[in-house]
């Protein structure tokens, strides 16, 4: 339906609002052929767009006092409908500031774009983020209410905004919760982590490199140190980058960033067949992890918050992460570390690492070329079933460990 919408991001001192008006509508309301002439439409109009909304946007607080408005960017976005064909519509970025004592949180909207001559028009407006109230823009939005003509009355009625106060706790646990989904649906970020941990409690033959090997399990205090070892280097590294990315000093395009996550699970995937660095594990796993970090830091960035709920966000991001990272490695070391006594590891690793290969070689062309492949969608399919595989790993593990135990304790 061709309906605006508004979309608020709620801050500390302000609303960070996007407007969105289909063209078909405006161009009755506004006066001149946006939508059958929208072609550079911002470089020709823009100052009269601007003036226009400046005028049908008019919040106050619940006093009568008038808000600050600023429009900032405008553009025009174009989609194929299937029904009506191509639909386009005006999305402008608009600053709106309470006065100087008022609060943010409560408001009243008088907005009336379109709708003061279109009067079928309807305005839905929507909280988008607010990350004291735990919303982020990874939600849904939270509607607030519908802006349309008093048909009994003749009027325009404002939309009376009245958000919850919310609590820095609130924006921390919701970003802890963040952390936690992100590295859960982040197969390519845990694959890496894992792959590089498969040999982890073996250790390594030969003493030059054309000799390397793995050999038999290192004992338990080997493989818990080899394993802290390289997740706490993992952690660093992508620690660092995370805040480094997170506040902006530090950006670079996510294309060659996530092509690179690719590679390193493939590094690490030969590391597993064959030791490429032995007893360096610690060093490449912080130097992928400087990589990771900067994919983290992505999806901090784009929230675009203030300070000091930006600060908060970092930690409570990172914390997520880093429970969930522990609680999946919680899960699968032990297996590990037990089929590692057996001789059958050795198939477990090497199916494991050309598994890993495998998949990193589809993600590097995926994320190369641009196009989705068979093989990047059916590991997303397989990804779902990992608490299903943990299973069965902790089944064959505990099998395994017990044939070879009973196997030697029978007389020869």
């Amino acid at each position: 339906m061709p309906n605006s919408v508004v979309l608020l991001n709620v801050h500390a001192n302000r609303i960070d609002a996007e407007v969105q008006i289909p063209l078909s509508e405006l161009q009755a309301a506004f006066g001149h052929a946006v939508n059958d002439s929208a072609a550079h439409l911002i470089d020709r109009l823009g100052p009269q767009l601007r003036a226009y909304l400046i005028q049908h946007i008019r919040p106050q607080s619940p006093d009568g006092q008038n808000w600050s408005v600023s429009i900032g960017k405008l553009a025009v976005l174009e989609t194929q409908n299937p029904i009506n064909g191509v639909y386009r519509e005006l999305m402008a970025e608009v600053k709106l500031v309470p006065p100087i004592g008022q609060v943010v949180r409560q408001f009243v909207f008088y907005y009336d774009a379109v709708l003061h001559q279109v009067v079928t028009h309807k305005i839905l407006v929507s909280v988008r983020q607010d990350w004291a109230n735990g919303l982020l823009a990874d939600n849904s939005p939270a509607q607030v209410g519908i802006i349309s003509l008093d048909i009994v009355n003749n009027r325009i009625l404002p939309l009376t905004v009245s958000l919850e106060s919310g609590s820095i706790w609130s924006g921390f646990s919701s970003m802890v919760k963040l952390g936690t989904k992100h590295i859960a649906e982040g197969t390519d970020h845990l694959l890496f982590l894992l792959v590089l941990l498969l040999p982890a409690p073996l250790l390594v033959t030969g003493r030059s490199f054309r000799r390397f090997g793995w050999g038999h399990f290192g004992g338990v205090r080997y493989s818990l140190r080899h394993i802290l070892l390289i997740v706490t280097a993992f952690t660093i590294g992508h620690s660092l980058t995370l805040l480094l990315g997170a506040m902006e000093w530090v950006r670079l395009p996510s294309q060659p960033v996530e092509v690179l996550i690719a590679v390193s699970i493939l590094v690490s995937a030969i590391h597993a067949a064959r030791p490429l660095f032995p007893g360096r594990e610690a060093w490449v796993a912080a130097g992928f992890g400087l990589v990771h970090g900067l994919a983290f830091a992505s999806t901090l960035a784009n929230l675009q918050l203030d300070a000091g709920p930006m600060a908060l966000s970092i930690l409570g991001f990172n914390l997520g992460i880093e429970l969930m990272q522990l609680l999946i490695i919680g899960l699968t070391i032990p297996w590990l570390m037990l089929l590692s006594r057996t001789p059958a590891y050795r198939v477990v690793r090497l199916t494991g690492a050309f598994l890993a290969a495998i998949a990193a070689i589809a993600w590097v062309i995926e994320r190369i070329t641009g196009q989705p492949n068979s093989l990047t969608k059916g590991i997303e399919l397989v990804a779902s079933f990992t608490p299903y595989g943990l299973g069965v790993l902790a089944v064959i593990a505990l099998l395994l460990t017990w044939r070879m135990k009973r196997a030697n304790q029978l007389p020869a």
